[in-house]
């Protein structure tokens, strides 16, 4: 239901983000406060803490209104802001290396939490580069992993749409506002996704494409993925930003090897020799994922039904039960942990499992409050 508390609390995220206070700021800020409403009325002293010298602050203090078309688009159903401070940000981006402060989503806001595989590759991608981006995408979305991309042309368009033709969402995540359709020629495929699936954003509603903006937006698309999947890309490519922002997040990186005489192929050779997994089939991908993909399901399920008995207050996430009491793997990793933040290579030699079985235990621990992530070490919360 919606309250009166978390539309005053929207307004205030959509003040903060349009007096330009830097993400990692708002993020400290909001974490102390509780929530965007409350860190307003946080002490300046706190600010010049966080690292904000006082523009961002005095543009606040000034009480300059929301804009209107931001409270219109904020009043339409298919539309929600997803703050730091509430317990839908996804999981997994939340673990992420410089996750957004805030997320725009028109579409269905519970898909983030879903185990998402991301499919990203050139723009001008070659025939057969096409017909793998639908054909991976298509056995994904059959096998219940959700497809989600950039909106871009060439590859990723064809792996939404491919999506969307097996009669599964998929999620698009964007450089600009979520009510910008770029390129202008994908407007008709946008209609599609926001439909039947979702389309992001960390820019406000209105604002337009920038060079700067999808290197921000290829973080987003990595750090809600399990994994993400290179079709093709030439050796300066965005797919290959995503592919390094993805193995910095801790997640699985897979290339489709082509023709030594494609220019196109050049990317995903290079990620092979730096460790990619080379993958022929959607078969490889889905069982390596598999362990991972189920452990954030069952944190999903666990999370639902502990918010319907028992809602979590405003910018809290919800405990899932525990089970190391019950699972020796899970007792296991718990006991492996100190309160020194460590490598997973690190928990893999204490613990004597795989790293897709450690991962889908960290995040179930991480979920339940007993464990923390900071940039891919983990530490005993």
């Amino acid at each position: 239901m919606v309250t009166q508390g978390s539309i005053d609390n929207a307004r205030a995220w959509i003040a903060l983000i349009r007096a330009g206070v830097a993400v990692s700021a708002l993020r400290s800020l909001v974490n102390e406060a509780g929530s965007a409403s409350a860190t307003l009325d946080l002490p300046e002293a706190r600010w010049r803490q966080a690292g904000e010298k006082g523009d961002a602050l005095r543009r606040l203090r000034a009480g300059e209104p929301v804009p209107v078309a931001d409270l219109a688009w904020l009043e339409h159903d298919a539309h929600h802001l997803i703050g730091w401070d509430d317990p839908d940000y996804p999981a997994l981006l939340r673990r992420a290396p410089g996750p957004p402060a805030a997320l725009f989503v028109e579409g269905d806001p519970d898909l983030l939490w879903h185990p998402q595989i991301a499919i990203v590759g050139s723009r001008h991608a070659t025939a057969g580069g096409m017909d793998n981006a639908r054909d991976f995408a298509r056995a994904f979305a059959q096998a219940g992993l959700l497809v989600t991309s950039g909106l871009a042309e060439g590859v990723d368009a064809a792996a939404h749409m491919a999506a969307l033709d097996a009669d599964a969402p998929t999620i698009a995540v964007v450089g600009t506002g979520t009510d910008i359709a770029y390129p202008r020629g994908h407007a008709r495929l946008a209609a599609r996704i926001r439909e039947h699936g979702a389309i992001v954003s960390e820019f406000l509603p209105g604002t337009p494409p920038a060079r700067e903006h999808f290197p921000r937006r290829n973080r987003i698309i990595a750090g809600l993925a399990l994994g993400t999947l290179v079709v093709e890309a030439a050796d300066r490519s965005g797919a290959l930003i995503t592919a390094r922002m993805a193995s910095e997040a801790g997640r699985e990186v897979f290339a489709v090897p082509g023709s030594i005489h494609n220019p196109l192929a050049r990317g995903c050779h290079r990620l092979i020799r730096q460790g990619a997994a080379l993958v022929e089939d959607a078969r490889e991908v889905i069982e390596s994922l598999a362990p991972v993909a189920a452990g954030l399901a069952d944190a999903l399920r666990a999370r639902l039904h502990a918010a319907a008995e028992s809602p979590a207050p405003a910018g809290r996430g919800t405990t899932t039960p525990t089970t190391a009491a019950t699972d020796p793997d899970h007792a296991r990793v718990l006991a492996a942990l100190g309160h020194d933040p460590v490598g997973i290579d690190v928990l893999v030699q204490r613990t004597g499992l795989t790293v897709a079985a450690l991962s889908s235990i960290l995040l179930l621990l991480e979920l339940q409050g007993q464990a923390a992530a900071d940039h891919g070490r983990y530490a005993r919360r």
